[in-house]
């Protein structure tokens, strides 16, 4: 277990408590490159999978569905064993499952064996080095300046998108789609051994300054999962984040495919929507300034506005192949796709804060996982059946829409 110390507080006292901080940080933005880098790769490896076993687009997109799906699924039970073993434990569990299931998925030969290994193993892999776990951590070390902690770390989505998918297609093109999940999986592997040699007694203790800085106004209300559940801001920020990402990765599992049916190369397509981490980082950093500057609500609005031009880009993309075009949608879209993330668990952390408020963001999380799982599946499915996109980008739109109504008329996230 990773609990608190005296001995553990005296170690941080005698370090510089924002070297320690920094480190931290570091470390949640690389287990989260990873893990999302690792998740958003499948859609390089859908075509060549999808063509060497002749699947239909949303038999192959099933996969990608419930890796997310299963991931938003086991959020509180991360959120929980966070609360109860620390982050040790659970990091190296999230490690080891992303590397033996990219092994196992290597020699697949079957539609099951990739939902179980790529789909449902991948996908609870991500979760244990996700953001639930790494939101708690954070919240120990950074206190008020968790929002921009967090747009640090969920641009790290972008990183790994940047990273690993240029970088999957390189592997697919020398090694095969097998060859590739092969070395993913050695990699993870390798990863737990200076993993578990990380001082995470110091880690999971927090900053003496936060737990010393105390707001004088906090009362913890005892919140329990249930109490939670029962109070509208608890289905306000499930409901925005399962809207929000059925409408994202309806679109989002399909964008390198898109790309490629609109007449790009397949490198040139992987690398375009892997340069959308770049201009992520920027994006959350940015909504997370103006959120200091002119408030939340006007800020999470404002992404949404941006996301909805970055979907009709996508849509005129179809019509115009050009990299102008190609670049302007990257920008918007590319720029805002998880640029809500810290504000919105920044407001769930501050509303639900307390014992349990990792089991309670775990579960509010489900949202997102399962709004990923049927925007992708859903995407893939509405593909097959009109064999055309236009539908897939009209119903991403509509959702995203309704992700941002809960901003609009809930009063606790309006303020």
């Amino acid at each position: 277990m990773d609990n608190k110390t005296p001995e553990g507080d005296a170690l941080a006292r005698s370090l510089k408590p924002e070297r320690v901080a920094l480190n931290v940080l570091a470390l949640c933005f690389t287990l989260a490159l990873i893990g999302r880098g690792l998740g958003e790769s499948f859609t390089v490896f859908l075509k060549p999978i999808s063509e060497n076993f002749g699947w239909d687009r949303a038999e192959v997109v099933s996969v990608y569905s419930l890796t997310w799906l299963a991931g938003g699924l086991m959020a509180p039970v991360v959120g929980r064993l966070f609360d109860r073993y620390g982050p040790r434990t659970v990091y190296s569990v999230g490690l080891l499952l992303l590397g033996g299931a990219f092994l196992v998925a290597s020699q697949a030969q079957a539609l099951w064996q990739f939902q179980f290994s790529v789909g449902l193993a991948v996908g609870i892999g991500i979760a244990f080095i996700g953001n639930v776990p790494n939101s708690i951590l954070l919240g120990r070390w950074f206190g008020p300046r968790l929002p921009t902690a967090m747009a640090i770390v969920y641009s790290a989505t972008g990183a790994g998108v940047l990273v690993l998918l240029p970088a999957s297609q390189l592997l697919i093109d020398h090694f095969g789609w097998r060859g590739a999940y092969q070395i993913f999986g050695i990699v993870a592997l390798c990863l737990l051994l200076p993993l578990l040699l990380l001082p995470w007694r110091l880690f999971s203790t927090g900053s003496p300054h936060i737990a010393g800085k105390a707001d004088p106004d906090f009362i913890d209300g005892g919140w329990t999962l249930a109490s939670a559940m029962r109070h509208h801001a608890f289905w306000a920020l499930f409901s925005t984040f399962f809207f929000t990402a059925v409408g994202m990765y309806a679109i989002s599992a399909q964008i390198v495919a898109y790309l490629i049916d609109a007449g790009f190369p397949p490198l040139q397509a992987a690398t375009a929507w892997g340069f959308s981490g770049i201009v992520l980082l920027f994006g959350m950093l940015g909504v997370t300034q103006l959120d200091a500057m002119i408030g939340r609500r006007p800020s999470v609005l404002l992404s949404y506005a941006i996301s909805i031009v970055g979907i009709i880009l996508l849509w005129l993309l179809q019509f115009y192949p050009n990299v102008w075009l190609l670049g302007a949608f990257v920008v918007t879209f590319g720029s805002m796709i998880g640029s809500r993330g810290p504000l919105i668990t920044a407001t769930a952390m501050k509303i639900f804060r307390g014992e349990r408020v990792g089991t309670i963001f775990g579960t509010v999380a489900i949202g997102s996982g399962l709004g990923s799982g049927l925007g992708a599946w859903a995407g893939g499915l509405i593909h097959d059946w009109t064999h055309s996109y236009d539908p897939v980008i009209a119903f991403a739109l509509v959702a995203v829409v309704l992700g941002m109504i809960p901003f609009l008329v809930v009063p606790a996230l309006r303020r």
